[in-house]
């Protein structure tokens, strides 16, 4: 699963990078949304690059509540599905079964530019779990353009989700309980994605064919990741720390 994102760019550098021009809506013009981590559960304001507005990034808030739920119920409702998540991922192989994903997946796709993510690894310390968060990040050091979709509630609020998928080798050796990875485009199937005239089929082609393990570098960090109070969003969190209890190569 993905519930832990960086983003550390600023909107100028994703504006740039994507070619798109930045619409803040509601939220202040100064606003930056970076973060060293941006935990989920927390759900925070994220830049998207949706198909609805072509061209655009737009600030949306993280966790998906579904097109006939009220988003001044957002709450409760994060409160209500927290075990199964909070809306923060989708398995993609539901997105056309679902009803609560089926409504966005043919016209509400949408493109979550970060820096890199967080992950866990089970691991075994005095014959018990022992979670090392590891981070991930491409090797030439560009965006991961993790496919998403979005929905918009019954009174308007617009909310997204990150797709996921059944693990490549990497992210099973490394996410080794939940098995899952974040469906990450490749960069050819920016444009692509964000296309209107896809059918499911070709939806479905293009999230099996993303990013293969060969461009993702991942490593094991501080478990001050997991720390209450946010002590995980400052920038040396991203640094290398070495677990004796670690037997995987990476």
């Amino acid at each position: 699963m993905c519930y832990g994102t960086r983003v550390v760019r600023t909107a100028q550098q994703l504006e740039l990078f994507y070619n798109v021009e930045k619409l803040y809506g509601d939220l202040p013009k100064d606003k930056e949304l970076v973060y060293n981590y941006a935990n989920g559960f927390s759900h925070p304001h994220m830049w998207i690059i949706p198909q609805e507005k072509k061209g655009t990034m737009i600030p949306v808030m993280w966790g998906l509540i579904p097109h006939y739920k009220l988003g001044s119920e957002a709450k409760d409702y994060y409160k209500e599905t927290i075990r199964y998540g909070s809306g923060l991922n989708a398995r993609s192989e539901k997105l056309f079964d679902s009803n609560n994903y089926r409504n966005s997946a043919l016209t509400r796709r949408c493109i979550i530019p970060v820096d890199g993510f967080y992950e866990p690894h089970t691991a075994k310390k005095n014959g018990k779990d022992f979670k090392i968060p590891f981070y991930f990040h491409r090797k030439n050091d560009t965006p991961f353009n993790l496919a998403g979709i979005y929905a918009v509630t019954k009174d308007k609020m617009v909310t997204f989700t990150i797709l996921t998928k059944e693990a490549t080798p990497l992210f099973a050796k490394i996410h080794n309980k939940k098995f899952r990875r974040p469906v990450i485009l490749q960069d050819d199937d920016i444009d692509v994605w964000l296309d209107d005239t896809l059918q499911e089929d070709e939806v479905m082609e293009v999230m099996a064919d993303d990013l293969v393990d060969e461009h993702i570098k991942a490593y094991p960090i501080s478990k001050d990741l997991y720390k209450r109070g946010g002590e995980g969003d400052r920038p040396d969190i991203i640094e290398k720390v070495d677990y004796e209890e670690l037997s995987i190569e990476y």
